[in-house]
């Protein structure tokens, strides 16, 4: 009754648009009293806070948080990435097998899996879930996932062993496997078109939780399954999971979200903004904070606008950016300063800091050689036209708005003016693909591994530069054959050690044309009661509530 009572609260709240460390509940005192249980306790439901609603659940649209946070909870993967290690363990697939080039992989299936409307998960469920990430199927409008280069074919050997074949050799395949963007879902769900996706009750996996009920745009409810026998194999929890039932509630503002967990009236909340983090620290609320282990929250140009195409503003536009300025001023210790294109923790980093130095007054030396002079408004200009470059905010990134701002201050002491659009402008998703419109964007890309430069660059993947031939039409010459022989050598060395050289050198070439401005490592960053216990986070920040359970308060 209390679960009900709870969630009756934070409806009546949301729907009144209060913030809710106003509503009567448990108190933070009398949860913190209770002393810890010794082993997991069963039941309860989970309330969970998300900022945006998901937008599709596609499993290869799973890279927006917020539609692989419910991905991760309904849907099993071949492979399981130990978020410590980084290593490949065994789920769906008991084993596996490459050829020498990496060009085949055969994977042996746990037998006994069902999804959840009852149909097997074996070698000719998975085969199709691949032959759709890997190819596509443009009559559906399913996209080829992000995560697998070089895809040819499957083959079912037997039930519960299926092989997959590529055109050249594709070493990043195993971790893709492990990955949002590759989770299995039943043949039902494959038969139907990207739009009904986004519809969260027509996705049926083989996860420890199901969908039982949504209300679109404002929360999805999971509910256990209860015969779920098959997680990753060497992880703790085995089984089904501890809790009934997940409540995940979008909730658009960052004070409703940490007033509802810290009156304790939910469990758990995405998306805590640095400057929210100590209140919750200081009543003992413990930070999650989750590497992403990607591409580093930046700007990237789109060197087709002739403001952007001469390197040396480009390069100007990076030595005039101050990210030591923009962590300290709007982060905390959570969200370094970067020092490459790629953070750290990722695959293939190399510190390339030397490169990123702010340097004012060489900026204004690289503007003056290009010929913007600086004008009676102090924006430098060149044949009558002035040097203002237009961005979106990314709604999807910290703070993203106010990190914009310090760089346009930044900017502006150089001559150079930077317009900032709202993020959720109706215009924005056709602007950002007319380099015209957006000489420059907002980047970020989290992946466990060295193709996640790929997926970010790539003209036929995210195409954050806008390259012909890429996402679009609207590009009329720039293109960067040696930036994108690299990214292609990345997918397909086969020598780990090599391929981690090619992502050095990559991100070399990056900060050489001067293509993107690294500004800070981002985590994905959670709060949780303290008598949440078991939460746990896959290898780029997404929760899986599968051990997670709640302690008696």
């Amino acid at each position: 009754m209390k679960t009900i009572r709870r969630l009756n609260a934070i409806s009546r709240a949301l729907a009144l648009g209060l913030t809710l460390a106003t509503i009567s509940g448990t108190s933070i005192a009398q949860a913190a009293d209770n002393s810890s249980a010794t082993a997991p306790v069963k039941g309860g439901t989970l309330v969970y806070l998300e900022q945006q609603a998901h937008t599709n659940l596609y499993p290869p649209a799973g890279g927006f948080y917020p539609n692989g946070g419910i991905l991760n909870q309904i849907t099993d993967k071949l492979t399981y990435q130990n978020p410590e290690t980084l290593k490949i363990e065994p789920w769906i697939a008991e084993s596996w097998s490459t050829n020498a080039d990496n060009t085949e992989y055969t994977f042996k299936l746990h037998p006994g899996v069902t999804f959840s409307d009852g149909t097997p998960l074996d070698a000719n469920a998975v085969a199709k879930n691949f032959d759709v990430y890997g190819l596509g199927d443009k009559a559906r409008h399913l996209p080829v996932s992000e995560v697998i280069n070089n895809y040819d074919h499957s083959e079912v050997i037997d039930p519960l062993t299926v092989k997959f074949f590529f055109k050249k050799p594709s070493p990043g395949f195993l971790q893709g496997t492990a990955t949002i963007g590759s989770g299995l879902v039943s043949l039902s769900t494959l038969a139907k078109g990207f739009d009904a996706l986004g519809n969260a009750r027509n996705i049926i996996g083989s996860g420890p939780f199901v969908v039982s009920s949504e209300t679109l745009g404002r929360e999805v409810d999971l509910t256990a399954r209860k015969d779920y026998n098959w997680g990753p194999k060497d992880i703790a929890q085995q089984g089904r999971a501890n809790l009934d039932a997940i409540k995940i509630i979008v909730t658009p503002e960052d004070s409703v979200r940490i007033g509802a967990l810290l009156a304790g009236q939910s469990d758990f909340i995405r998306q805590v903004q640095a400057y929210d983090e100590k209140q919750a620290t200081d009543q003992h609320f413990p930070i999650y904070a989750a590497s992403t282990r990607g591409v580093n929250d930046g700007i990237s140009f789109r060197p087709d606008n002739a403001l952007v195409s001469d390197i040396r503003v480009r390069q100007a536009l990076l030595h005039a950016t101050n990210s030591q300025q923009i962590v300290k001023t709007l982060f905390s210790a959570n969200y370094p300063q970067a020092t490459s294109v790629i953070a750290a923790q990722a695959a293939g980093y190399v510190n390339l800091s030397d490169d990123l130095k702010f340097d004012p007054t060489l900026s204004k030396k690289l503007l003056d050689e290009a010929g913007w002079k600086p004008g009676a408004d102090g924006i430098r200009q060149k044949d009558g036209q002035p040097l203002a470059i237009t961005i979106y905010v990314s709604l999807p990134q910290p703070q993203n708005k106010e990190v914009l701002q310090l760089v346009a201050q930044q900017w502006r002491d150089v001559g150079v003016k930077l317009n900032i659009l709202a993020g959720d402008a109706g215009s924005r998703a056709t602007d950002i693909l007319d380099p015209q419109k957006t000489p420059a964007y907002v980047v970020e890309v989290g992946r466990a591994d060295p193709d996640v430069i790929k997926s970010a660059f790539y003209p036929t993947n995210r195409d954050v530069l806008l390259q012909l031939g890429g996402s679009s039409s609207k590009v009329k010459s720039f293109k960067d054959d040696k930036l994108n022989t690299l990214l292609t050598e990345i997918s397909a060395e086969v020598n780990p050690q090599q391929r981690l050289k090619l992502t050095g050198d990559v991100q070399k070439y990056l900060l050489d044309q001067a293509y993107v401005i690294p500004i800070f490592e981002e985590p994905q960053v959670y709060a949780g009661a303290p008598y949440l216990k078991g939460v746990s986070f896959e290898a780029v920040g997404r929760p899986s509530f599968y051990g997670a359970w709640l302690e008696k308060h």
